[in-house]
């Protein structure tokens, strides 16, 4: 009994470093996508650009990101998960870095590019990892807690980068927090390893594909991910060049500010999980109880939203983003958890790749989108309201798509 109880004794602390090391690297990877956003406005003033051509740089990553997605999810499914994130880490350091060095607007959208290249494996191993080494009834808060480091990423980059491009301008920014990745790199493949008699699927990759997109419920999820991740990524990549240019703030102070929403994020995505777990126990099935959380949080985040666009001072409007990225940061976890819940047991990368390319999307267009409009009517009134009704839309998206589903086919 004495062995028996170090052991779990010793796996539980094991699973305490893995969550650790992950929500690490997905803060790391956050503050990685951040940091043009927070460079954004001296490049466009270094390199002549123009909002809409800022917009179509900061929509690089995405398209990087969403292009791998799925290759990314059947490949987690099937290799180990020590070396495919390691080499994950590598490469989008390795961007990060190179971003550095680029001297026109081409160069940057191609190493962001690159960057996103690098980090789709990430959610996607992490996910498999979670799911392998946390039982069940402790798997949503698990998956909350490392999901929330897509909130408490961005609200750590700001005063961070900032701090960093003050003392060494934006391009060293750019190099030094490449280098914290390589370091990440070398220590998960030094020290993770896979639970005993963990095997990872096999068969064809249309095996693993087809089957998933004949099922209603992944098109509900990729399409209503897309409207998660619109949302909560304008607020990610703009918002610092939204106080300097609408609100009138230093580059300082807008990087302080926008740190303050990021923060309400991430505590939305801890509770989203929580809540899940919860209701769950309380009997409702996860299909249910996540479609009625991700309803109110997405109906909560447009409301909030509008209030912003329309707010005369920034001290309200930005209470308001708070907000709408509380309720963003709900609807991100149990998306998340939605996903890694209903998925076969073998297939859960491909599932939430799947679902996560619906994301990138949201992602790719969000930020190009605001650009472009921005430019077009000289304020951000016209995309905020854009993004609230892409809010609304998502809803009833989830409302009508998931309503009587139980599970997916297997």
């Amino acid at each position: 009994m004495g062995r028996l109880e170090a052991w779990v004794e010793r796996c539980e602390r094991y699973r305490g470093w893995v969550l650790g090391f992950l929500v690490l690297a997905g803060c790391v990877s956050y503050m990685d996508r951040t940091a043009l956003s927070v460079a954004g406005m001296a490049i466009r003033q270094e390199m002549g650009l123009s909002y809409g051509q800022l917009g179509w740089v900061l929509s690089a990553f995405a398209w990087g990101y969403l292009v791998c997605q799925i290759p990314a999810g059947v490949v987690a499914d099937r290799v180990n998960a020590r070396w495919f994130l390691a080499m994950g880490l590598v490469v989008w350091s390795l961007a990060q870095v190179a971003t550095g060095l680029v001297q026109d607007a081409d160069s940057v959208f191609l190493t962001r590019l690159v960057l996103g290249v690098g980090e789709a494996p990430l959610f996607l191993v992490g996910t498999i990892v979670l799911t392998r080494w946390f039982p069940v009834e402790r798997r949503g808060m698990a998956l909350g807690v490392f999901n929330a480091s897509a909130s408490l990423g961005p609200a750590m980059a700001p005063p961070v980068l900032v701090g960093l491009e003050m003392a060494f301008g934006w391009r060293g920014m750019f190099e030094a927090v490449g280098c914290v990745g390589l370091v990440l790199g070398a220590v998960w493949a030094l020290v993770y390893r896979e639970p005993g008699g963990t095997m990872g699927e096999r068969g064809t990759f249309w095996d693993a594909f087809w089957p998933l997109l004949r099922n209603r419920i992944v098109w509900v999820m990729f399409c209503g991910y897309a409207g998660v991740i619109y949302l909560t990524w304008l607020y990610a990549t703009w918002l610092p060049s939204y106080l300097q240019g609408a609100r009138h703030f230093s580059l300082s102070h807008a990087g302080l500010l926008s740190a303050v929403p990021q923060v309400c994020a991430f505590f939305g995505s801890v509770v989203g999980g929580g809540w899940v777990d919860r209701l769950r126990r309380g009997g409702w099935g996860v299909v249910e109880a996540c479609r009625s959380l991700l309803v109110c949080s997405l109906v909560l985040t447009a409301g909030a939203t509008v209030l912003a666009a329309f707010w005369p001072g920034w001290l309200g409007a930005l209470v308001w983003m708070c907000v709408a990225l509380f309720g963003g940061g709900v609807a991100m976890t149990v998306g998340w958890v939605l996903g890694a819940s209903v998925a076969g047991g073998e297939r859960v990368a491909t599932f939430e790749a799947i679902q996560n390319t619906g994301g990138s999307v949201g992602g790719a267009l969000a930020p190009a989108v605001t650009g472009w409009l921005t430019e077009g009517s000289g304020s951000f009134v016209p995309a905020l309201v854009v993004a609230a009704c892409v809010g609304v839309a998502t809803a009833g998206l989830y409302a009508v798509g998931l309503k009587g589903v139980e599970h997916v086919a297997r």
